[in-house]
Parts: structure tokens; C-alpha cells; sequence
């Protein structure tokens, strides 16, 4: 819809962006069953290509992008390099599309592979209209993270402004499996411009229909971006993110239908731009969230409990009332 695509676009307004120095940072994750250490790496490049046509709604990472050539990004991989100590998984992001070749030239992409051959797995992200690169790469260490937020079509155009279908992100999803990659894939909790119910039985349905084909689901809770369309309603009180009640029904909800590794990243969890609860058993909810990421122990839900359940199984009903 070009309405919502121009709205997204002139939302943002003037970005001012300088030459910034990669993120670098280790953190615990599974890798066949085991918890490791991870290597993650972010790539300041010139960032997603659909970000500089439109965007998609809650999304802010354009504003941590550059115009970033082919030396620049091979300083950052030599910086990158100085701290990387061997560890078995790396996660390589952009805030775009690791396979875009007018991000990353392909002999930079198979320069950056090449740096890190001590990995056993090297994660990248990518959005559907690239993964036919993956042929010139060649490395059966890939696993291929593709944002597909969610299933339903009407919700990919209209909640989120996705760029593309279903059908097309399930074709690059097949490419990926066909040549012998791991697939994870990442699905939004609660899109705006819907209800919290609504938003549970989204992701649920989604779960349902990527089920075969996915490796990893990563859930992914809305959270406020700055100059994004998401914050404009937050801002006006027309958009709330979404209670970690709802995140922890959707893991489990999950859990009955698909039989792969299931995560979650709770983005400024227990704080207004985050989803959070009555803010007395937020930390108890984020930390069951994260060990469950790790240890897939869904028993770790079973002991959270907190009065405010009430009050988000009254929004559940109200908001569907309401809506008539």
C-alpha cells in the first residue's frame, strides 16, 4: 500500500549518521544441543535495502547505517577479528541483508566467511530476494536467518509493510533447506493495528504454517524504535507493546505444534517501549524467557504467577468487545 510505505518513509525525517564502529559482543547460545559461546558481530554497512524504499513499521535500524564501502567494511572485519577468540558459533548481522551484494560486495561476503573458518556455525540474516547468493558462497556452515514476521498476508502489507508475500518468502525459505541449511526464522509479536488476541493467534497460525520448514522460530516482541510508525501510535497512546503474558502463551502455544529449537528476544524488556506486565513480576518473566532460549525447558513457565494476569485476560476480552 504506498500510503502506509510514504507515511513510514517521511515519519523518519533527517537522519544524521557518522562512520561508527561495529558492535562487537559474546553471549551464551545453543549450538546441536549444547550452550556456547557466541561471537556476534554487527556490520555497520549501508543497511537494508527495503529500509531505503519504505521500510517496515517497527523497524529502527536504518538509523544505525552508513554508507560504508568495501575497505570500510573490511576494517571493521580486521576489528572484529582482534576479539574473536575461536568460539564455535558467530552471528554475523547488518541491519539488513548479509547476501544484498550492493551491501556486501560477494567477495567481501566470502572474505568475511573466510576470517572466521575456525567457526562450526556462522549465522546471517537475509531477506527472500537475496538468497539465490547463497549459490556463490558455497559454505555449508550457514545458517540463514529470514525475518518473516508473519504468515498472514493482509498483516505482512498492512500491520507491518513487509515488501513482499508469504509465498515469496516461503520460496526463498525452500531455497535455503534445498541446499542443505539450517533455516531460522523470525515472527513479530503483536504487529500494530491489532487487538492482543489477535496478535497471540497471528503468531500462533504462523508457527502452523512454517512449521516443516524452519529449523529455529525466534520471536521477536514488538519494541519501540525511534522515528518509526510503530513509535508514532505508541506515542499517542494508539499502540501498546505486547504483555509478556502474551510472549510466554505464544512460546508455549508454540511448543505443542513445532518440534525445533524455540527462542525469544525481549527487546527493552519490562520497560515502556518493551513488552512488559505490571512491572512487579517483569524481571521474573524476562528471566524465565531467557532461560528458556537457552535450556528449552518449557517447565520454566509453570511457576509464574502474578495478579496481573487478571487484568491482561480482561484486556484479551475487552479489546475483542470492544472491537465488536
Amino acid at each position: 500500500m504506498k500510503e502506509l510505505q510514504d507515511f513510514v518513509r517521511l515519519n523518519r525525517g533527517e537522519i544524521i549518521k557518522k562512520v561508527k564502529k561495529p558492535r562487537i559482543w559474546k553471549e551464551k547460545d545453543l549450538l546441536d544441543g549444547r550452550i556456547v559461546d557466541s561471537f556476534v558481530l554487527i556490520l555497520r554497512t549501508s543497511g537494508c535495502r527495503w529500509a531505503h524504499h519504505s521500510g517496515c513499521t517497527m523497524c529502527g535500524y536504518f538509523k544505525e547505517t552508513y554508507n560504508a564501502g568495501e575497505r570500510e567494511i573490511m576494517r571493521q572485519v580486521e576489528e572484529a577479528m582482534e576479539k574473536y577468540e575461536g568460539e564455535e558459533l558467530v552471528k554475523i548481522f547488518t541491519s539488513g541483508s548479509f547476501l544484498d551484494e550492493r551491501e556486501i560486495p560477494i567477495r567481501i561476503q566470502k572474505y568475511i566467511l573466510r576470517k572466521f573458518e575456525a567457526a562450526e556455525k556462522i549465522i546471517i540474516e537475509s531477506r527472500p530476494e537475496f538468497i539465490k547468493n547463497l549459490s556463490l558462497l558455497e559454505d555449508e556452515r550457514l545458517e540463514v536467518a529470514m525475518g518473516l514476521e508473519s504468515a498472514n498476508n493482509k498483516v505482512l502489507e498492512y500491520s507491518i509493510n513487509k515488501g513482499f508475500t508469504f509465498e515469496q518468502w516461503m520460496k526463498g525459505a525452500e531455497e535455503v533447506k534445498e541446499r542443505g541449511l539450517s533455516l531460522k526464522v523470525y515472527i513479530l509479536i503483536k504487529p500494530p493495528f491489532m487487538t492482543e488476541k489477535d496478535a497471540i493467534r497471528d503468531t500462533v497460525e504462523s508457527v502452523e504454517k512454517i512449521k516443516d520448514v524452519a529449523d529455529t522460530i525466534s520471536f521477536n516482541p514488538v519494541a519501540i524504535h525511534g522515528k518509526t510508525m510503530v513509535e508514532y501510535l505508541w506515542r499517542r497512546n494508539l499502540y501498546r507493546p505486547p504483555w509478556l503474558w502474551s510472549v510466554v502463551d505464544v512460546i508455549k502455544q508454540a511448543g505443542k505444534i513445532f518440534r525445533g529449537v524455540v527462542k525469544c528476544d525481549v527487546v527493552a524488556g519490562g520497560k515502556a517501549r518493551g513488552a512488559h506486565n505490571c512491572g512487579q513480576c517483569d524481571r521474573e518473566f524476562l528471566t524465565a524467557i531467557r532461560e528458556f532460549s537457552l535450556s528449552q525447558d518449557y517447565g520454566l513457565f509453570k511457576k509464574l504467577d502474578c495478579s496481573c494476569r487478571e487484568e491482561w485476560m480482561d484486556v484479551l476480552e475487552m479489546e475483542e468487545f470492544l472491537r465488536g
